[in-house]
């Protein structure tokens, strides 16, 4: 009897990451409690940091959004097949998530029209790109940001920090590769300006 459990754990220690992945995402398939919080206790901190990232500043929403990613996942595990982990299984879902919420956004009209002329702020300014990957985690980026209009800060964050093309962004929204860059140019404007007023 020792050795047929000794056996069976030997299966089980010689499983790859994937195939332990199948077997956890069955075991919450079949309803097992333990499974189910290990699921949640296991992913939540990674899942929680990734979308608290790219929501900032709207801080007020991770945790509705986070929530959304693990329905989506309790109702997609079925079709989970281990082709990647089960963690980044997870993030694809939180970035589509993200991406969701950028693209409903960023769709409504822009809440300000600045009556700068547009065409005068530089597309490309390498100092106000350098700023926002440099200094992203920084208590005074997430201030200006937080002091932005919605539309102005969503814009920058997904061109910047999830590096995303203008064209990918239009595509995205359903609006013009020049509607938004005049929107990006907008953002930068006023980002600049409330920067080197120390806002």
């Amino acid at each position: 009897m020792g050795s047929v459990k000794s056996q069976a754990d030997n299966r089980s220690r010689e499983r790859t990451p994937g195939e332990q992945d199948l077997v956890f995402a069955a075991a919450i398939l079949d309803k097992d409690r333990k499974a189910t919080a290990e699921f949640v206790g296991r992913y939540s901190d990674s899942i929680y940091s990734y979308v608290r990232h790219r929501l900032i500043p709207r801080s007020d929403l991770v945790d509705d959004l986070v929530q959304d990613v693990f329905l989506a996942a309790w109702d997609n595990l079925d079709k989970f097949r281990g082709a990647s982990s089960l963690q980044g299984w997870l993030l694809g879902i939180a970035r589509h998530k993200v991406e969701s919420y950028y693209r409903a956004s960023l769709r409504e009209p822009d809440p300000i029209e600045s009556d700068r002329d547009s065409d005068s702020v530089p597309v490309d300014d390498p100092r106000l790109e350098e700023a926002l990957d440099r200094e992203r985690m920084e208590a005074r980026t997430r201030r200006v940001l937080e002091s932005l209009p919605e539309t102005y800060s969503l814009a920058l964050l997904w061109r910047y920090w999830e590096k995303r093309t203008a064209r990918d962004i239009a595509r995205d929204i359903g609006k013009t590769e020049k509607a938004v860059e005049r929107t990006l140019a907008r953002a930068r404007d006023e980002f600049r300006r409330r920067w080197n007023h120390g806002e």
